[in-house]
């Protein structure tokens, strides 16, 4: 959930301090107090576009930051963490911060690292979903209506589609395979030249599995001659020498057994004494077999070093290791015999596809299968969403096509069809609002308040399944009234108390009355400058605001009564999600 909004210099906020809670948050207030800036800096908090415009006139900087706190150490930022090196703390306390500066260029951090404005953007989509009256992340475009359907049956259609992209890279890895070998002899011969120019001169250099590594000791070894001889001499003669540190040990030992009779503490001291006598005398000879063995060579010297350039000369071309070396030398010492082989391995890649794509059509059809049963379900659900929310009438269907492919494609159902990462579907939500009406797609439908419901009512549906901690809604309750308005209030409260954290602005009293939290967004004149101030309401000052909102600039004691039955009905209707 996001914890804490932090705006500074931004638009018309100086700088303001918001702290959210769990459940329902509604903002209001007049129009232009900043409300939907307030919205505007946590959608570029999300990666939004970002322009000079938004800093605050006669500042340098504009400044967002935003708190998160993730509970489930499975959501996908954890993943987005991984792959771009941020530290996550075990609290799960995400920070992400933008600072867009007078010149319009944007600074983003996650947790304090410096990361692109795409990185920022991928971890913003996880945590925060944002619909306004004009667009929505997610819902609007149909690019992601597949993944959508996907998440909304994921326990049956993801392991389904994972085994399906497992086959998917192979048979597209053979493809490409059979590309390579069939087009542009000019192309083959020339990388045959290289490959073989490549390979003879690993073959020359003969290399041995560790070598560098053996070789680099050695010449370690070598060039430390003098430190490593005096070492040892002046080890041995300590314990052999002048000063006869084994001499020591002896006369030690020899006065020790000569009590140890009389006392068993002694007798034990005696023979630990002993054990370590031996063990110093074994060592003592060791150093002496090597000092004896040592020699220094010259000659042997510059061998390794010449060896070692030679071989760091082909870690520049072929590998960060000998070994790497050796492995890309059988890669492409196999490559050579395919380009040399070349029918015989066209001809052997001709059957594998064919087989592969046996093995595709299968998985993608079962996929398929698992999507249309998946979109039966769905589309009852949309309508029964829709029902509470007054269309009926309505309808809303999932559509599905697929494009036509080539002899190479997998053969499903008597035709070849196009595959893709996602199978050979293209998924498309389909809605109406009048009946006999045929069903279009969803983002051509014009009616505000229609468009709307349609949004919350998918939105009820997949907020549970999207995994994000915050879904924003700005005004999205435009165009409707009456017992539609507590209609979508009851909505976007269940979203809230069901699946994830939701901020909304709206002017309806229906749905400021279902608040758990409601802010108050005023601005106010200092020093000749606008500022915008953020209030949280009292109980007693939430009426009054539910009272202005019903009447408009004129409060009556009748409009605080009904401000006061709205409230008592949003504390009835919140006990059934309790």
């Amino acid at each position: 959930m996001l914890a804490e909004l932090s705006i500074k210099d931004f638009a018309i906020i100086d700088e303001v301090s918001i702290t959210f809670r769990e459940g329902l948050t509604v903002l209001t207030g007049e129009t232009g107090a900043g409300k939907s800036i307030i919205i505007d800096a946590i959608q570029l908090l999300a990666g939004g576009r970002g322009s000079a415009e938004f800093v605050r006139y006669g500042t340098k900087k504009a400044e967002i930051e935003g708190l998160f706190f993730i509970e489930d150490h499975q959501h996908k930022a954890y993943d987005k963490a991984q792959l771009f090196g941020v530290d996550i703390a075990e609290d799960g306390m995400l920070v992400l911060n933008r600072t867009i500066s007078s010149n319009g260029k944007s600074i983003c951090r996650v947790n304090g690292k410096l990361v692109t404005l795409a990185i920022l953007k991928e971890f913003g989509q996880s945590l925060i979903d944002i619909h306004t009256q004009h667009e929505t992340q997610s819902l609007m475009d149909v690019e992601r209506h597949i993944e959508l359907l996907d998440l909304y049956d994921r326990n049956q259609i993801i392991p389904a589609k994972d085994d399906y992209q497992d086959l998917y890279k192979e048979f597209e890895s053979l493809k490409k395979r059979h590309k390579e070998l069939s087009e542009n002899e000019q192309e083959m011969a020339q990388r045959l030249d290289l490959l073989e120019f490549q390979y003879q001169e690993l073959e020359q250099a003969n290399l041995q599995p560790g070598e560098d590594e053996r070789l680099t000791e050695e010449r370690n070894r070598m060039a430390n001659y003098e430190k490593i001889f005096k070492g040892l001499n002046d080890s041995y003669h300590a314990l052999y020498g002048e000063q006869k540190a084994l001499d020591w040990l002896s006369h030690a030992l020899s006065s020790l057994e000569s009590a140890k009779d009389y006392d068993d503490d002694i007798a034990t001291k005696v023979e630990e004494l002993s054990n370590h006598y031996y063990l110093v005398e074994e060592l003592a000879h060791s150093m002496r077999n090597q000092l004896d063995t040592m020699e220094y060579n010259e000659d042997e010297l510059n061998s390794i070093e010449s060896r070692l350039n030679e071989i760091n000369r082909l870690k520049k071309k072929y590998g960060e290791s000998v070994d790497d070396i050796i492995e890309y030398a059988s890669r492409i010492e196999d490559e050579i015999d395919q380009i040399k082989n070349k029918d015989t391995h066209v001809a052997k890649l001709d059957q594998e596809i064919k087989g592969k794509a046996e093995d595709v059509a299968l998985e993608a059809k079962h996929l398929h299968d698992l999507r249309v049963q998946a979109s039966k379900s769905l589309t009852d659900s949309i309508h029964e969403e829709l029902k509470d929310l007054y269309l009926d009438k309505a309808a809303f269907g999932v559509d599905f096509q697929t494009t036509n492919g080539s002899e190479t494609d997998p053969l499903i159902d008597g035709k070849h069809v196009k595959v893709g990462p996602k199978g050979y579907d293209i998924v498309k939500f389909m809605i109406t609002t009048n009946p006999g009406e045929p069903l279009k797609d969803i983002h051509k439908v014009a009616s505000g308040g229609e468009l709307s419901r349609f949004m919350l009512a998918l939105k009820r549906i997949f907020s549970k399944h999207q995994g994000v901690t915050s879904v924003i809604f700005d005004e999205v309750d435009t165009g409707v009234s009456g017992r539609v308005a507590q209609a979508m209030a009851e909505k976007i409260y269940g979203i809230s108390a069901s699946s994830s954290q939701v901020l909304c602005i709206s002017h309806l009293p229906q749905v400021a009355a279902m608040a758990d939290t409601h802010l108050y967004i005023r601005k106010e004149v200092e020093d000749d400058r606008t500022k915008t101030i953020v209030d949280e309401l009292s109980d007693e000052h939430k009426t009054e605001e539910l009272a202005r909102m019903i009447s408009g600039a004129e409060m009556t004691d009748t409009t605080k009564e009904h401000a006061k039955e709205l409230l008592t009905l949003a504390d009835n209707t919140k006990e059934q999600y309790a």
